[in-house]
């Protein structure tokens, strides 16, 4: 069979990289080494992808704005596709062209507008829904980035399983790595105050992260208790500021860091003495995976697909405050735990690799071509 010429639309990659952007750039570095697809990106992105040896289709700055993106998509993308021959569309993340002559494939990354509406926007349900039901009726291949979004995929929508490309993600080893003692310690002082000791947790700071249980939690332990230093994006979550502010006024040391730069990930993951991750539900739980990869000992829950992804390598715990606190003073108490957990997490994120992503991907491209 000839290899389909495919087309990846990047255009919705955020500024900051979360979740969307790496699950992109770690799945386009790995497609790139063998009959690369071209990408259409925004101006900012281009040079990134161009270096990874992908041919670019340049679009206007002002896609970054999602309206003009949603108007693009459903009628300049399709004349993108037409005017440049390619056989399949992929676009990660939910929208897609509703017409045009072309085959697509499109990523679903989880059903939580669904099973957990309380998490998200009015807006954010009502336009996500729209989407998840139009794949659902679509005679078209669908990357489900975990056994458990399929699942919830075909259970909601009564969607055909026979075209689920279960594709999980991966990580980059370059960036995400067990950390050096002295990149902990330059971490640690670089803090203001300088940290001795920390728990971390990662993620935008979204409902269904469950950060204000875990700040909760954290003014369990006591006052010998590591540091609390949450990184991602602000995100959402109207009740997790107010939690924050009530824990720093009764003195507890909770840090909002906001976005960091990837290149202190490691340093931030690997050197703490647990990454909890007390998500309602998840359909990846890319930070659980990445935290690993750094040796990490993680808390996490058993919700949705987190488990496929931490196995018996990190440690579980119900999603109230009371739960997690227990959690967490059971792992800070036993060194001999987190250690085994930190080697068991090393070894198991060696599984999770973005050229098998990117081999499930091109089964998905083909299948659409076909």
């Amino acid at each position: 069979m000839t290899t389909p010429r495919v087309l990846v639309d990047a255009t919705a990659i955020p500024a900051d990289r979360g979740g969307v952007g790496r699950y992109l750039d770690g799945l386009l570095a790995a497609l790139a080494t063998d009959d690369p697809p071209t990408v259409v990106a925004r101006p900012d992105d281009a040079q990134r992808f161009r270096e990874l040896g992908l041919p670019v289709v340049v679009v206007s700055p002002q896609l970054a704005r999602a309206s003009r993106r949603i108007l693009w998509e459903q009628l300049g993308l399709p004349r993108i596709m037409r005017r440049g021959g390619f056989d399949v569309l992929h676009s990660p993340h939910y929208t897609f062209p509703l017409f045009g002559r072309f085959a697509r494939v499109v990523t679903i990354h989880d059903l939580t507008f669904f099973t957990l509406p309380e998490s998200h926007s009015r807006l954010k349900r009502v336009f996500f829904r729209f989407w998840l039901r139009r794949i659902a009726r679509h005679r078209m291949p669908v990357v489900a980035v975990s056994a458990a979004t399929a699942r919830e995929f075909t259970r909601i929508l009564d969607a055909d399983a026979a075209r689920i490309v279960v594709a999980p993600h991966g990580y980059d080893p370059e960036v995400f790595h067990p950390p050096a003692d002295a990149e902990v310690a330059a971490f640690a002082r670089a803090q203001e105050p300088p940290v001795s000791a920390w728990i971390a947790f990662l993620g935008t700071i979204e409902p269904r992260k469950n950060v204000p249980a875990l700040v909760a939690a954290h003014a369990r332990l006591g006052d010998a208790a590591p540091a609390l230093l949450l990184a991602g994006g602000p995100g959402w979550d109207a009740d997790a500021p107010a939690a924050i502010a009530r824990a720093r006024a009764e003195g507890r040391d909770v840090r909002a860091l906001g976005y960091l730069p990837l290149e202190q990930l490691s340093a931030f993951l690997g050197g703490a003495e647990v990454v909890a991750y007390p998500s309602l539900g998840e359909g990846f739980g890319l930070p659980v995976l990445e935290a690993m990869a750094t040796g990490a000992a993680v808390l996490t829950t058993d919700r949705l697909a987190l488990p496929e992804v931490g196995g018996d390598a990190v440690a579980y715990t119900d999603v109230d405050a009371d739960a997690i606190a227990e959690a967490l003073e059971r792992l800070l108490g036993d060194a001999a735990l987190r250690e085994r957990l930190r080697s068991d997490a090393r070894e198991r994120a060696t599984l999770f690799t973005w050229a098998e992503a990117a081999r499930k991907h091109r089964l998905a491209y083909e299948a659409a071509a076909s």
